[in-house]
């Protein structure tokens, strides 16, 4: 029987990957619908290959552009959230994955839960802004959440077959990004482009940025409290440079369950749609002769403080991971457009999470406030530096 599947974000990095799984696997799984954001060729090319009955793109005006590059061939064609949020509940789709970078994936990811879907979710923000609100949600509809992330993927194929009370710790590993050895004085002039290469993973620039600073990390913490319904201090982060093992679960008695695997978003992504079963690929196999070595590394705080200030918000509650998660967003997006320099980017996170005026909301209205609350926060932060930057101002 084929599996119809609703891809968020088709045209990203996750949203690729999908689709690579789907073209391995014709006779298990068909896209039956896509929402995209600019990249107009490229879904253009998607749709031709994929027939998907319905897509999505972000901006009203590249609607029609898409319809006339396609004419006979064009599918159903709608735009914005409502446009996104029609892919995520399309009645024909047995599983959604949430490849959206960022909070524009909340809403769409949340109307795909509340409608019973099957959700692959890649979209960590989706649980860090509102992880009560999804799992309630998830309760009440039935829906099933398979993580996507290969550290959320590894432990909840460690956790399969044990209860929940044997559970000692959740260990996620990072590979430390591009600049581990980096001294303090050496990241203050850290350029776009290096912290653009990571050493491991091929990612969109947002979470590869977000590795660089191990912010990344700190929102798969939020992430793992929600889906995992684990406590935030029963929740450990160890430094694995080698990006082999996707992390692991500790148990009572002593014993360590690690998921290994090559650094392929396509083995996490195939797995939440093929569970409880296991696809064959084409990618190339672990080699544990040739990786030689497994090296752990405790994370240094001072020099990474993002991974401090998640565990701050999520100890906080209420609005502050929402308002953790929308000003690193926005500070990320000022680092990419070189406007802040990298150190900047925690700070400005500091700075809204200093703020008193954190909600403590928990409805979708509320979250979406505090969001835009705080962004509006970190963008008058970052523009009251006079295009000085926080760094330069730290001295």
């Amino acid at each position: 029987m084929v599996k119809n599947i609703s891809i968020l974000g088709s045209t990203g990095s996750i949203g690729t990957s999908t689709l690579d799984v789907i073209r391995s696997h014709p006779a298990r799984f068909q896209a039956v619908a896509l929402a995209c954001g600019k990249n107009i060729p490229l879904v253009i090319e998607q749709i031709r290959e994929f027939k998907p009955e319905l897509v999505s793109v972000s901006k009203k005006e590249d609607a029609p552009i898409l319809r006339e590059a396609l004419g006979a061939l064009s599918p159903e064609i709608r735009f914005g959230e409502e446009g996104a949020i029609l892919v995520a509940t399309h009645p024909k789709a047995d599983q959604v994955i949430s490849g959206m970078v960022g909070a524009k994936g909340l809403v769409p990811t949340l109307k795909a839960i509340e409608a019973g879907k099957s959700i692959g979710l890649a979209n960590k923000e989706t649980m860090v802004i509102a992880g009560e609100l999804m799992t309630q949600a998830a309760k009440k509809s039935g829906a099933k959440i398979f993580p996507v992330d290969s550290e959320h993927s590894a432990v909840f194929q460690a956790l399969q077959g044990h209860n929940a009370d044997e559970v000692k710790r959740i260990v996620l590993t990072a590979s430390g990004g591009p600049f581990l050895k980096a001294s303090k004085e050496e990241l203050k002039n850290v350029s776009t482009a290096q912290a653009l290469k990571h050493p491991n993973w091929s990612m969109g620039p947002k979470i590869t940025i977000d590795s660089a600073t191990l912010m990344n990390k700190g929102l798969e913490i939020i992430e793992a409290r929600w889906l995992f319904d684990t406590p935030e201090d029963l929740i450990d982060v160890v430094i694995h440079p080698q990006s082999v093992i996707h992390s692991m679960v500790e148990y009572r008695d002593g014993s360590v369950i690690a998921q290994l695997g090559i650094p392929d978003m396509r083995i996490p992504i195939a797995y939440a749609m093929s569970f409880p079963e296991r696809l064959e690929n084409a990618l190339p196999a672990l080699n544990l002769f040739r990786v030689r070595e497994l090296n752990f590394f405790e994370p240094d705080l001072e020099r990474f403080p993002a991974l401090g200030l998640a565990r701050r918000a999520l100890k906080r509650g209420g609005g502050a991971p929402c308002a953790l998660n929308a000003a690193n967003e926005v500070a990320v997006a000022a680092f990419l457009e070189e406007k802040i320099r990298f150190l900047d980017i925690p700070r400005v996170v500091e700075s809204v999470l200093n703020d008193e005026c954190l909600g403590n909301g928990f409805s979708l209205d509320e979250l979406l406030k505090e969001d835009f609350r705080a962004r509006e926060k970190a963008h008058e932060i970052i523009s009251d530096m006079g295009g000085k930057s926080l760094s330069q101002a730290a001295g």
